[in-house]
């Protein structure tokens, strides 16, 4: 158990020496509380959801690992999501993904859902203080095949566009019972496995079927559209690439999502935030750390996640951005993969507003270089760490490593016994 009274005293003199540069830590640890991060539901299950007829993962879509005792239906992973949120500091989102309604046995298929599904959820986060973002699901199904939205067959396509159509209700649906916003993703795996001749026509039924899906303005939601470079099965081609949405989001007002595992390994997803935002109103987030391309690994405070975050509230964009969390490691406890990654993002969220930017933007337009550079590299060994663990304290957390036993607790009393 942390010391508390350690944590104040470190965290004066963590004051104090933030202040000898500007830095006000009292306002920053105000700004992180505003800080809600999207927690995403499928790491709790491994992108399994609650369909009654579900099948295996498909889609350019795979989850790795199975350590024992994931959720196994909608009480069990609700129980686990609380859990992890007992133990992150501040208030946090949902990200749902259509598969996760609550059928109660039945069977609905995806152009039938409705609100209706997901009632229980707008109640159960209306009871934990957790507002819910969205997301359709075009993979794992008999007619997903390697073309959703972007098919030549005019049933499938439908039959996506409807699914499509029909999440955008629920997402309108839930942002009204809340009071907020609902995010919601429209992300497909359409592509090619091997060489391809029609792409202009594949991205012509995209174009398509996206500008019928978002024919109807919708009050209490936002649309975002992710692309991707390719997907597993689907290595020749993606008809949904970063080129084609960042091009119909600057035409249409629509959401981009910058997904950091869906580029090249050579790019930078943070270079992303300022070219963007020069052309569309918002940017979704969905964080990961993609070891070898899109692996989905648990976020950490790496060198790629600090520069995104850095490049968010150096362009004075906090409030552009809606952070989405990605992963999904079922090779570790996946309640401990919730909470790290969680932490690592708010660390690395920390580490931005700490940076005293406009003093270093003024030196960089005065053409003092080393100055930049200097300053830049001192800020990497001041104490934030102090700063965090005062989060912690604040929001009535384990400080540190308090709470990897909170966690063996848990899977030793409830996930062991799955």
């Amino acid at each position: 158990m942390a010391n508390v009274k350690n944590i104040i005293n470190a965290y004066e003199i963590a004051k104090e020496r933030y202040a000898e540069y500007g830095v006000d830590t009292d306002k920053v640890l105000e700004q992180l509380q505003d800080f809600h991060l999207s927690m995403h539901c499928w790491q709790a299950d491994d992108v399994a959801g609650f369909e009654v007829q579900a099948g295996a993962l498909s889609g350019g879509i795979q989850a790795t690992g199975n350590y024992p005792g994931k959720a196994r239906n909608i009480d069990e992973l609700r129980a686990d999501i609380l859990k992890a949120k007992s133990l992150i500091p501040g208030t946090h989102r949902l990200n749902l993904h259509e598969i996760y309604g609550d059928f109660q046995g039945k069977v609905v298929d995806r152009d039938e859902v409705t609100a209706d599904y997901f009632q229980s959820w707008m109640q159960w986060g209306k009871e934990n203080d957790t507002k819910l973002d969205f997301n359709s699901s075009s993979f794992s199904h008999p007619k997903s095949g390697s073309l959703s939205l972007s098919n030549p067959d005019k049933g499938i396509r439908d039959f996506w566009i409807e699914h499509t159509k029909r999440c955008r209700d629920i997402a309108d649906a839930m942002g009204k019972a809340q009071g907020d916003h609902c995010i919601m993703n429209v992300w497909v795996h359409d592509g090619c496995k091997d060489v391809s001749v029609n792409h202009y026509l594949y991205r012509e039924l995209l174009k398509d079927s996206l500008d019928q899906i978002f024919v109807e303005k919708k009050e209490n939601m936002k649309d975002c559209i992710e692309g991707k470079v390719f997907g597993i099965g689907l290595e020749s081609f993606t008809v949904g690439s970063h080129d084609f949405y960042t091009a119909y989001a600057a035409k249409n007002g629509k959401i981009p999502t910058i997904d950091t595992g869906h580029y090249h390994p050579t790019e930078s997803p943070a270079d992303k935030v300022s070219a963007l935002l020069n052309f569309v109103p918002e940017l979704m987030l969905h964080v990961s750390r993609p070891i070898r391309w899109d692996s989905d690994h648990v976020t950490i405070m790496d060198d790629p996640t600090l520069d995104l975050f850095s490049e968010i509230v150096r362009a004075g964009a906090l409030e552009r951005v809606h952070y989405g969390l990605d992963y999904f490691d079922g090779a570790i406890n996946r309640l401990g993969a919730y909470v790290i990654g969680s932490r690592a993002a708010q660390k690395c969220m920390l580490r931005a507003l700490l940076e005293p930017s406009k003093k270093i933007s003024e030196m960089e337009i005065a053409g003092k270089g080393f100055q930049v550079l200097a300053l830049l590299e001192e800020c990497k060994a001041l104490p934030w760490n102090a700063v965090y663990d005062m989060f912690c304290v604040k929001n009535n957390v384990p400080v540190g490593d308090g709470f990897i036993p909170e966690i063996l607790k848990y899977e030793y009393s409830v996930t062991s016994n799955r």
